[in-house]
């Protein structure tokens, strides 16, 4: 089956320090083999990712907050 990533939102996010980031919220979507008015249908697979606009990818923390993958550096949704 095909893959694709859907943009779902787009939103500014702070470290600590107060440094602005543009985040990127994706779904995961996959191909279905059903054709409807000769276009492709693709579904959600329930799973979604965060990145940096700069396609960096995030953690989603329990709290809500976005963690740099690989560092301490945590971000709040302004």
């Amino acid at each position: 089956m095909d893959h694709k990533l859907h943009l779902l939102e787009t939103f500014s996010a702070r470290d600590a320090h107060g440094k602005s980031y543009k985040v990127r919220g994706y779904e995961h979507m996959m191909r279905e083999d059903l054709f409807v008015a000769a276009e492709e249908h693709w579904e959600s697979t329930g799973q979604a990712e965060y990145r940096l606009d700069s396609g960096e990818p995030l953690e989603m923390l329990p709290d809500g907050t976005l963690r740099m993958r690989g560092s301490d550096v945590v971000l709040t949704r302004q």
